[in-house]
């Protein structure tokens, strides 16, 4: 078991068990965790896929190196705007990104959320795994893990093709 999927043992506001809030969302892209790594954190890329069914992304800033901050909107089906803001903990390419998690203009947490997202070659396709620690409540946990799963739907949609060419135009299985 690796630091990240250790369970924490802080309380959250409720007094319940953080660990209690974490999940793991995973899905095989027949892409190379390179193709996926650099869709995940170019942001004229992560605009063609980010969001659930309903959700449009209207924006992404990404500095890609430790300490480097990112900021994502989404406009919600009901005309909401949020945006996800965090640092860079750990950058690893293509193999895996730890960021911290918030929305802008919340009221900062002393032990703020943070996302691990693994891509893990498995032949021609890659094993995409989001791991989204220290939910505030149960009910954060849920609505996230909604939101990773549509991520991740559209993910697999922009390098899915029957012919075998991703959405991009290039071959599954290549660089």
């Amino acid at each position: 078991m690796t630091d990240q999927q250790r369970p924490m043992h802080a309380s959250s506001t409720d007094g319940s068990d953080l660990a209690d809030f974490a999940l793991v969302v995973r899905r095989t892209i027949r892409a190379t965790p390179q193709r996926l790594f650099d869709a995940w954190t170019q942001p004229d890329r992560l605009v063609q896929w980010w969001g659930p069914a309903g959700v449009a992304c209207l924006g992404a800033q990404i500095d890609l190196q430790p300490g480097g901050r990112y900021r994502i909107g989404n406009r919600l089906p009901d005309g909401h705007t949020l945006w996800f803001v965090g640092v860079f903990e750990r950058i690893t390419p293509p193999r895996e990104l730890i960021y911290s998690w918030s929305i802008e203009g919340a009221p900062a947490r002393a032990i703020p959320e943070r996302v691990t997202v693994r891509f893990e070659a498995r032949g021609a396709a890659t094993d995409v795994i989001v791991i989204h620690e220290r939910a505030a409540t149960a009910t954060i946990r849920d609505q996230h893990t909604h939101g990773w799963e549509g991520c991740l739907d559209g993910l697999a949609r922009m390098f899915d093709d029957p012919k075998g060419r991703s959405a991009d135009g290039g071959r599954v299985g290549t660089a």
